[in-house]
């Protein structure tokens, strides 16, 4: 099995993050092929952000076309995953919804640790759209600026505890959900510290789609995830104006 992991951001600091946490996770017969966006920003944080690393995404694994049975999308937020659903005829995973379905089946509320204050209302928006806002005990997050998006656990690794215990003890979490890329791992230095169970996103998301994989559930033809129709285009990279051709 051949997985591509596409980190939307232009860190490659918080690429080697993902990397050495889906290694660790996936299985042994797993093949994995990182990559990281061309263009964008250093880490999502606001819509338009997530906008641009949707289309970074495609253009990115539109490169590697064929040569994977399984894609994550490797940011919070899922940017761009229902439109790479319906692009790519493998199963296409997001680390939000996967993070969410592992909660899920961990407890009945989940609070969602993230890096940055201005993301909370985008986190809540994502949450919402997976039709689970009814479960979604609290978004804490981090306030104070970042020195650089690949040292976060580094830099703030007391307050992230801290924010994690606050959830449990103050809105009532049952499951705690390490929200984005830059905090790949976090959950396993978490465990035995939290007393409740502790999400990784990219974990969660490299197991899932290991999952479908093997499911082997077939893809869509019909539906509203059936490949794009042809039509004329302009200006696309070659590789993705040849998967719609």
């Amino acid at each position: 099995m051949q997985l591509l992991i596409v980190n939307p951001n232009i860190s490659e600091s918080v690429t080697a993050l993902i990397e050495a946490e889906a290694r660790r996770t996936a299985a042994s017969t797993t093949t994995l092929k990182m990559a990281t966006a061309q263009f964008g920003v250093a880490y999502i944080e606001t819509r338009f952000e997530a906008l641009v690393g949707g289309y970074a995404t495609a253009c990115a694994a539109a490169e590697h076309a064929g040569q994977f049975d399984g894609l994550v999308v490797a940011a919070f937020g899922d940017p761009g995953l229902a439109g790479l659903k319906e692009l790519f005829d493998v199963p296409v995973v997001g680390m939000t919804e996967a993070a969410l379905a592992s909660a899920c089946l961990l407890g009945q509320r989940f609070s969602i640790i993230a890096i940055s204050h201005r993301i909370q209302a985008w986190y809540r928006e994502c949450v919402a759209a997976n039709g689970l806002s009814s479960r979604l005990a609290s978004v804490r997050s981090l306030q104070e600026p970042l020195r650089d998006i690949g040292s976060v656990q580094e830099d703030h690794a007391a307050r992230l505890e801290q924010l994690a215990l606050q959830a449990i003890e103050q809105d009532g979490a049952d499951v705690i959900i390490v929200a984005g890329a830059p905090l790949a791992g976090l959950a396993r230095s978490l465990q035995g510290r939290i007393a409740v169970p502790v999400v990784d996103g990219v974990s969660s998301a490299v197991r899932h789609c290991e999952s479908l994989v093997a499911l082997r559930a077939g893809s869509a033809t019909q539906g509203s995830f059936a490949r794009p129709p042809r039509k004329p285009n302009a200006g696309l990279p070659p590789a993705l104006a040849k998967l719609l051709d």
